[in-house]
């Protein structure tokens, strides 16, 4: 006899226990389904621990630095099981933090695999479960199939259970997880090569950003090669050996595949029910996150759209009020969404690229070395961009390179959201002496883009 729910939601991570929580404090009947770790990608094997990677990279450049600015600084190491056990209890706390949030909430949990039957029903086990509506927030996992031996090599969820470094590492990928390991590792004292096909790490971002971040990875000592793919991996006894172009090989003891993520469908039987997937397994949805099939939906990272932790939160409390609200905002917006990266130094994004603007845009940049850098004589830069409707003067993208430059754009963000205009920056009062104060004090454009044929505006 199966039991019956008014939602249940396959996969309790960041967009799965939001859409959860939000569904039950309306009243309906709710359960999530977890094969693995409640909190998901994000909290367990992602962003958290990732970016707790990243402040412990950080530290050892700051440690650096502080001879600039009159510290004597002694002998320093970086215990990476010292970390390892800090992290696990951390990711271990939010976790509990997660079950407790589905216990208060009256949410049902049930760990297992879940397995469609129909578009209403669903198994866990030898256990059938029936639900008026059924969610798929089953989030990515690492691709292991785009080169030959893939599968053999470790992943970001290998290396952030790693205990101890290697003494050299091969990161394979250009994208936001490549380069954001690859910068950490090397800070760790990691001698990282990274292989990229593209002639640039991040493809999708701004190229001026782009271009300062690849220098900035060799100017820590990361081997960049450019245009250069492994076509086949042999696993080694203590290591790896690369097949790349040309008949060269290169040995590793450390291979990190950063080669992508899949939507996360395998076995959950959604072909067998009649929903046909979209392209590496992703689940198609509607403006509204409705599949083709009824009562089926899906948000976050599963629909390979904007594969972003906030997205999949934004999405699952929006499908919740749809669901079992009487009113409800617009569906999530996904055309203009901040965006970060943590390498170092980090980057973060809003809006189109320069090349990605089609109607006459005004581009403002700034590119300076920071205070702190140039006080205890760093290399680092900050490097700023504006793109402005020429027409309306509204800004429409903001991209950057720099200490802070997250947590910057992320506040600039809800200027942008409220349409604000160049007029508006230019007429903020600086907070002197930050970084952030240069994206008020861009005066003198640097060029047109996207067409634009017209004067830029006075200033």
């Amino acid at each position: 006899m199966s039991q019956e729910f008014d939602l249940i939601v396959i996969g309790a991570g960041s967009g799965g226990v939001a859409l959860s929580r939000r569904a039950a404090r309306h009243g309906a009947r709710v359960a999530v389904i977890e094969n693995s770790r409640v909190g998901g990608t994000c909290v367990i094997r992602g962003c958290v621990p990732k970016k707790l990677l990243m402040y412990a990279a950080q530290y050892g450049e700051l440690l650096r630095e502080a001879a600039g600015f009159g510290w004597t600084v002694p002998e320093t190491a970086f215990s990476m099981t010292r970390w390892a056990d800090a992290k696990a209890a951390e990711t271990a706390r939010l976790e509990d933090v997660y079950r407790k949030l589905l216990a208060d909430g009256d949410v049902t949990l049930i760990e297992g695999t879940a397995r469609l039957l129909a578009p209403h029903r669903l198994a866990v086990g030898a256990q059938e479960f029936t639900a008026k509506h059924i969610v798929i927030a089953t989030g990515a996992r690492p691709a292991r199939d785009v080169i030959p031996s893939l599968e053999d090599c470790p992943t970001s969820d290998d290396l952030l259970d790693l205990r101890e470094l290697p003494a050299s590492a091969v990161v394979l990928g250009g994208g936001y997880i490549a380069a954001e390991f690859a910068s950490m590792l090397a800070r760790l004292g990691v001698a990282v090569t990274m292989l990229y096909r593209d002639r640039l790490p991040l493809r999708g971002f701004d190229d001026d950003l782009r271009t300062r971040l690849a220098t900035a990875l060799a100017q820590a000592g990361i081997d960049l090669r450019p245009g250069c793919m492994a076509s086949r991996i042999e696993r080694l006894p203590a290591g790896w050996r690369l097949h790349l172009p040309a008949g060269e090989t290169l040995d590793t003891p450390w291979t990190l595949n950063a080669l992508g993520r899949r939507p996360n469908t395998a076995k959950l039987g959604l072909e067998a029910i009649g929903l046909e997937l979209g392209k590496n397994g992703a689940v198609p949805v509607n403006a509204e996150l409705a599949t083709a099939l009824p009562g089926l939906h899906a948000v976050g990272d599963v629909t390979d759209r904007k594969n972003l932790t906030p997205v999949a939160i934004a999405e699952g409390r929006w499908l919740a009020d749809r669901l079992f609200a009487a009113g409800h905002d617009a569906p999530v917006a996904l055309e203009s969404i901040a965006t970060a990266v943590f390498t170092l130094p980090p980057m973060a994004s809003l809006g189109p690229t320069e090349a990605q603007c089609s109607a006459p845009t005004t581009v403002y940049e700034a590119d300076f070395r920071p205070m702190r850098e140039a006080f205890s004589g760093g290399k680092g830069r900050t490097y700023m961009k504006l793109l402005v409707d020429t027409a309306s003067d509204r800004v429409r993208g903001i991209h950057m390179i720099g200490a802070d430059a997250p947590e910057i754009v992320q506040s600039l963000a809800v200027a942008v959201t409220a349409g604000v205009t160049k007029a508006q920056f230019d007429r903020t009062i600086a907070i002197h002496p930050t970084a952030a104060e240069e994206f008020v004090l861009m005066r003198t454009p640097a060029r047109n883009a996207g067409g634009a044929t017209t004067d830029a505006p006075p200033t």
